[in-house]
């Protein structure tokens, strides 16, 4: 005989009438959203991986000089403060023809030039003294197509050299600190052999994406599982009475399971469709080197199934989670006889998990992954915890209120600390990120030597010597420039301590850029370099800490926000009969809005103000392992961060007013329901 439990419950959900379908629509959106923000940011990890393979044929592991067929050399020069990469090839005589690097279709030949489309793009804007003379002129320009590219607005050129061109000698490997990355050199035999780094440009992506992922899961959780438990009040109550009526715990499981397993695959499908078909458009927002392929941005079909599973299942376990009562005390339930209160072991577990994260980040340098492992683990001692916080604060609060709509969110506080909790914990969470962001200082300061051309030389002497062509070639270039040897003992010049000459460059940026194309035949297979050079291998890493932490606070804040929001709407919907009540014993609708309102600022208050200190020394911590100091003007950027933070929260509770109006209209009505 077939269970009635799936026609009971296509039933009851049919006969659950408009309330019951805008607790639908509200879990569906909660998922939706969450699917999409979890494959977004899947989609980044994984895009980043992608992009920082393209860029590894650029420094191709050395092989033996017997074995070799070719000599690559790669060097970076600056436009714009845009980073310029310059792949000089070479066939090596009387060897086996190389194969051509990804990205193009043959093997450069002498005097050949191919350019990304970007690049190409830009060349043909600017003046050729501010960029295009830096390269061999041809007769035309080949194109470097996406597969030896990481973004389609990298700026890349390979030229096919001579083997005896400077660009490609000895001297154009580098050797400085500040070389790593962007100038070496190796003799090559092809591109298959033993998987060799990746672009300094690109290397570090997928590290610090995967740090905003870490930060933005528990967010995410904190929605889908909000999500499962709309409605839950209704739920409880329809089923409690189905279990008086004689249904078995295992219906009952059934019943909720298939319910919300249905409304959330149907959101969180809607959400990795949407994903899916905003492809185009999310590839347009920059990260690192530019915007991406589209390609790059999908994460395949396992992940797209796995995430609209772990999505529906998150949700399904969460609303199941919350019929224990119903299971085995269903006249409590019906009744609404029996309190949720917490007890005191989420304290004791949530002390021993921050000591253990205290004693762990002390003394000792972690990798990313201890790192991330210790964050969600300190995310997962938070949620346990916050539910004693509040359930603790409404009973304070509830001793100590002196206004009426004090007392009814104290009572609602510590009568349902988890529905409270669920109502903020996305903000509380986000807080944290606000706080770690706000106040890490990896910013690298380089002002002092901009407008500085550097060209490497030998020794001093040919630095002198190499000057006096340089203020010949300035000249003739329009450039007002100042140019001098400096001691190699200078350690504060862009030179920092190497043998050299520099121009000190009037004018802007235009000016520094076209002093660098006039001094590049002074190289000798060097191009000539700024400050953007020498602080590139610091700024990238900051740079992308920089927009990680944007996109994070920004995602986290929307996440919170829609948990806020989707919650007190369902808060409303399943409160309805308390409230209706309140309303036939006199109270204003004003003093129940306040009474909402508070009920969420008291917890908010006392909560994302413990995290957010909590970011604080997490960023602390991080600036110890990178070796830089605290950034003390985050104070400003922290408290900009937690008053956004606070009106979207606010403003979202806001927007469910209309519909607490709505259902006290006919209190009689509400009350009887």
């Amino acid at each position: 005989m077939p269970s009635p439990a799936l026609p009971l419950t296509w039933h009851l959900a049919r006969s659950s009438g408009r309330r019951g379908l805008q607790s639908h629509l509200l879990a569906a959106g909660a998922a939706a959203v969450g699917a999409f923000v979890l494959l977004v940011m899947i989609a980044v990890s994984l895009g980043s991986g992608e992009r920082a393979d393209h860029t590894t044929w650029r420094t191709p592991a050395a092989v033996p000089a017997e074995r070799a067929t070719a000599v690559q050399a790669l060097t970076t020069t600056y436009v714009r403060h845009d980073p310029v990469v310059v792949v000089s090839l070479a066939q090596l005589p009387g060897r086996a023809a190389t194969p051509a690097p990804p990205g193009l279709s043959t093997f450069p030949k002498q005097g050949e030039v191919y350019l990304s489309p970007a690049l190409a793009d830009l060349i043909h804007k600017l003046p050729a003294s501010q960029l295009a003379d830096r390269l061999p002129k041809p007769t035309h320009y080949g194109t470097i197509d996406a597969a030896g590219l990481a973004s389609p607005d990298e700026l890349v050129a390979v030229v096919g050299r001579a083997p005896s061109d400077p660009a490609v000698s000895e001297a154009a490997g580098g050797g400085n600190w500040f070389d790593e990355g962007q100038t070496e050199r190796a003799v090559v035999s092809g591109y298959s052999a033993a998987k060799p780094r990746p672009s300094i440009f690109t290397g570090s992506d997928q590290q610090t994406a995967l740090m905003g992922v870490t930060l933005l899961v528990a967010p995410v959780i904190v929605l889908s599982a909000a999500a499962g438990r709309l409605g839950a009040a209704r739920r409880e109550q329809r089923l409690a009475a189905l279990r008086l009526a004689g249904a078995t715990p295992r219906q009952i499981l059934a019943m909720t399971a298939a319910e919300s397993a249905a409304v959330g695959a149907a959101g969180a499908l809607t959400g990795a469709l949407a994903y899916a078909a905003l492809l185009p458009a999310l590839a347009q927002i920059p990260y690192g080197i530019g915007g991406w392929y589209t390609s790059q941005l999908w994460v395949g079909l396992p992940w797209f199934a796995a995430v609209v599973a772990a999505v529906t299942a998150l949700i399904t376990v969460s609303a199941v989670s919350m019929l224990r009562q119903v299971a085995t005390s269903p006249l409590g339930v019906a009744q609404q006889a029996n309190p949720r209160r917490t007890r005191m072991i989420r304290l004791v577990l949530f002390a021993a998990v921050l000591g253990y994260v205290l004693i762990s980040t002390q003394g000792s340098q972690l990798t990313t992954r201890q790192l991330i492992a210790l964050l969600a683990l300190f995310y997962g001692a938070f949620w346990l915890f916050g539910p004693w916080v509040v359930d603790r604060l409404g009973r304070i609060a509830g001793r100590f209120a002196r206004r009426p709509a004090t007392l009814l969110a104290a009572r609602r506080l510590s009568d349902d600390p988890r529905g409270a909790w669920r109502t903020v914990s996305g903000l509380v969470l986000a807080g944290f990120v606000a706080g770690f962001f706000a106040v890490v200082g990896l910013d690298i300061d380089g002002s002092a030597n901009h407008g500085q051309v550097a060209v490497v030389t030998a020794d001093s002497a040919a630095a002198r010597h190499a000057a006096t062509a340089a203020r010949t070639l300035l000249r003739e270039a329009g450039v007002t420039a100042k140019v001098d040897v400096p001691s190699e003992d200078d350690f504060d010049s862009v030179l920092s301590g190497t043998s050299g000459l520099i121009a000190h460059v009037s004018g802007g940026q235009e000016q520094v850029d076209t002093a660098v194309t006039a001094l590049t035949p002074l190289g000798a297979g060097r191009l000539p370099f700024t400050q953007d050079y020498v602080s590139a291998p610091d700024n990238v890493f900051a740079d992308r800490i920089g927009v990680v932490g944007i996109a994070t606070l920004v995602m986290s804040f929307l996440v919170a926000s829609a948990s806020a929001g989707l919650t007190a709407a369902a808060n409303v919907l399943d409160r309805r009969r308390v409230y209706g009540l309140l309303r036939l014993a006199g109270t204003p609708l004003r003093m129940l809005d306040r009474a909402r309102v508070r009920e969420t600022v008291l917890p908010l208050v006392v909560l994302a103000g413990g995290t957010t200190g909590m970011g604080v020394y997490g960023a602390y911590q991080f600036n110890q392992l990178a070796g830089v100091s605290m950034n003390t003007s985050g104070a400003l950027q922290l408290a900009l961060c937690v008053a956004v933070g606070a009106l979207a929260m606010l403003t979202a509770i806001g927007c469910s007013r209309p519909l607490l109006r709505k259902v006290t209209t006919d209190a009689t009505q509400t009350a009887a329901d």
